[in-house]
Parts: structure tokens; C-alpha cells; sequence
């Protein structure tokens, strides 16, 4: 086999065995929770919408570069026994001015309706809109309602058809806010207000994610928006304006609280439980904790199990966290904290 050939094989050997990784790309584009092309609300569906002509218009201006280019490699390549020199051309004023022309007249029709987006999607909402305040913390999400002066972590309910406008701000270091079904990307940054504006058009819970590297648990800062009906969404805030229960019936849960209420033990150093001394700012507001589906930022299911697991060792969990406890609890003290969190609907 002369060393042509085995090249060629070598070659064609290597884009096969890319196939079934190009493959399996094309389930997540359709089947991912976070993918962008099942738009569930209206400023992704307008980026979609833009966004599907001006791909397809890339994809022709490519197949017809690459024609031209392997139609020249093979018109224009060297056959056996032929030693002339090609000729040598210095310019070809026409072809230079229509090579700059096109790309420039392509960009320009692109440009208008993506420019004409933009503007659309930073439109004021109006009054009816929900105003929820976003404060992104490493590695967790804060989400304040000042209307209903509720405060919750990792969870944002919206209510369907109705305008949602995102007051967001961070705490530590850049992050960028993104629900990839519902809206596009806009960063949080440390001291500067940022808005967000999207109207959800769809009934249901949708991923997101912090899309800006800010931190070893990156990956890890997850969020969950539950889009609700009006009913639905007055319902759980006339839940999360409750105080916690001051005195759980259950002797175990009423353990758990004078455990949390404990100084020591530090745990209202860092959380909010309305109606208690127990004001810290540091950790999530821990009110309602035991109606949220998420904890630990979105990386746990709110289980019996996860929850004990995250107050046996928090840093097992999700290393680098915030969440640095003074002492080892016991199995008996984490049952009775996780009896009284659960507690906390």
C-alpha cells in the first residue's frame, strides 16, 4: 500500500469515528432540558426565530466558499509530468471589490433585524410586569419579591402570560443569569444593575444555569424557574408570607429548631427563618426551605436523604462552598434538623 493510500484511509478512518460523537450532539440540541430550540417563552422564541433564517444563510455562504475553494484545488492542481509555473496574477480589481461588497451587504441585512431585536427585548414591560430581584451569590441563586416581600433561593415562579422583569445584582463576582428556554443570557455583575425582561408562554419547570465562569462550582450554580397560572402562583405566596411555625408539633422537628436556634451550632449566623432570632444574610432564607423541590444550590433533590447528606458534609457535596460547619454533627442531631427543615413549608 503506497503511502498516499494509507493516508487517505487513516483520514477517513479518523471523521468515522467522530461520527457518533457529531451523533450524539443531535440528541441534546432537541431532548436537553436546557436547549434553546423548544422556545417556552417570548424573548426565546424571537432569538430562535432570528436565529434559524441567519444559521441556514451561514450554512449556504459556507457550502458555496467550500465548493469554490475544492472546485480551484482540483481545476486549477498540478498534473503529472507538467513543469510549467502557473501565471502569476497581481489583483483582480473586480473580484476584490465583490468579495468585500457581498460579506459587507450580508452583514447589513443581518444586522437590522438582529439590532431591531435587541432594542424590542429591552423594552420596559409596564405595569402589570412581576419585578423580582436577582441576587447571585457563589454558588447560589437569591430571588426577592418586593411586591409581596418574599424572599426564596434557587426556585423563581412566574406566572404564564404575564411579564416578568429581573432586577439582577451579585454579591461576590460575575455571573450571568440564563434560562435557555425562556430567554437569552445578561450578566449579573457586583454593584450594577442589570435587567432582565421576558414573558413566560408556557406552564412548567425550566432549568437554569450561571453562564459565566465565577468559581470552582460553576457548573454547579443551578436554578429551577417554575412557571405557574395566577392561581397557582397567589397560592404560594400567600404560603411564603406564613412565619415558620413557632413550636413544631413533631418532638423530633421541635429538636431540630432548638439545634438550628442553638448559637453555637451557627446556623442563624448564616440563614433567615421568619418569625425566629435566626437573621443571617449569608446563606439562603431558609423560611420556607421544605416546600422548595432543590437544595444546595440546585445540585440535590430536596429529599430526606440529600439533606442529611448535605448537613453531614457539606464539602463532599459541593467543595468550596460558604457552608463551613463548627463541629461534626451526629446522626442523631441531622435527623432532628432535617425533621424540623422539612418542617419549614
Amino acid at each position: 500500500m503506497t503511502r498516499g493510500r494509507l493516508w487517505k484511509r487513516s483520514l477517513v478512518v479518523a471523521l468515522l469515528s467522530l461520527l457518533p460523537v457529531i451523533a450524539s450532539g443531535c440528541a441534546v440540541i432537541g431532548g436537553s432540558p436546557q436547549s434553546v430550540n423548544r422556545p417556552a417563552g417570548d424573548s426565546m422564541r424571537k432569538i430562535w426565530d432570528l436565529f434559524v433564517p441567519i444559521f441556514w444563510l451561514s450554512v449556504l455562504v459556507f457550502v458555496l466558499v467550500t465548493a469554490i475553494l475544492l472546485f480551484a484545488l482540483w481545476r486549477f492542481r498540478r498534473r503529472p509530468g507538467e513543469d510549467r509555473r502557473p501565471e502569476q496574477l497581481h489583483g483582480n480589481t473586480r473580484l476584490e471589490i465583490a468579495w468585500t461588497m457581498v460579506p459587507a451587504i450580508i452583514l447589513a441585512i443581518i444586522a437590522v433585524p438582529t439590532l431591531s431585536l435587541m432594542f424590542e427585548l429591552d423594552r420596559e414591560p409596564g405595569p402589570d410586569a412581576l419585578t423580582v430581584r436577582v441576587i447571585a451569590h457563589q454558588w447560589w441563586w437569591e430571588f426577592q419579591y418586593p411586591e409581596y416581600n418574599v424572599v426564596t433561593a434557587n426556585e423563581l415562579h412566574a406566572v404564564v402570560d404575564r411579564p416578568v422583569r429581573l432586577e439582577m445584582d451579585s454579591v461576590d463576582v460575575i455571573h450571568s443569569f440564563w434560562i435557555p428556554r425562556l430567554s437569552g443570557k445578561r450578566d449579573v455583575i457586583p454593584n450594577w444593575d442589570n435587567v432582565l425582561i421576558f414573558t413566560p408562554e408556557e406552564v412548567g419547570t425550566f432549568s437554569g444555569q450561571c453562564a459565566e465562569f465565577c468559581g470552582i462550582q460553576h457548573a454547579n450554580m443551578k436554578f429551577r424557574v417554575i412557571v405557574q397560572t395566577q392561581e397557582e402562583f397567589d397560592a404560594w405566596i400567600r404560603q411564603q408570607q406564613q412565619p415558620a411555625a413557632e413550636a413544631p408539633a413533631d418532638p423530633l422537628a421541635a429538636r431540630g429548631r432548638e439545634l438550628f436556634l442553638t448559637p453555637a451550632n451557627a446556623c442563624i449566623g448564616c440563614h433567615t427563618v421568619a418569625g425566629t432570632q435566626a437573621q443571617g444574610k449569608v446563606g439562603p432564607d431558609l423560611t420556607h426551605v421544605g416546600s422548595r423541590g432543590i437544595i444546595a444550590g440546585g445540585v440535590l433533590e430536596n429529599t430526606p436523604e440529600n439533606l442529611a447528606r448535605w448537613l453531614r458534609n457539606p464539602q463532599e457535596v459541593k467543595p468550596g462552598n460558604k457552608m463551613r460547619l463548627p463541629r461534626q454533627l451526629t446522626d442523631d442531631e441531622i435527623e432532628a434538623l432535617v425533621a424540623y427543615l422539612r418542617s419549614l413549608q
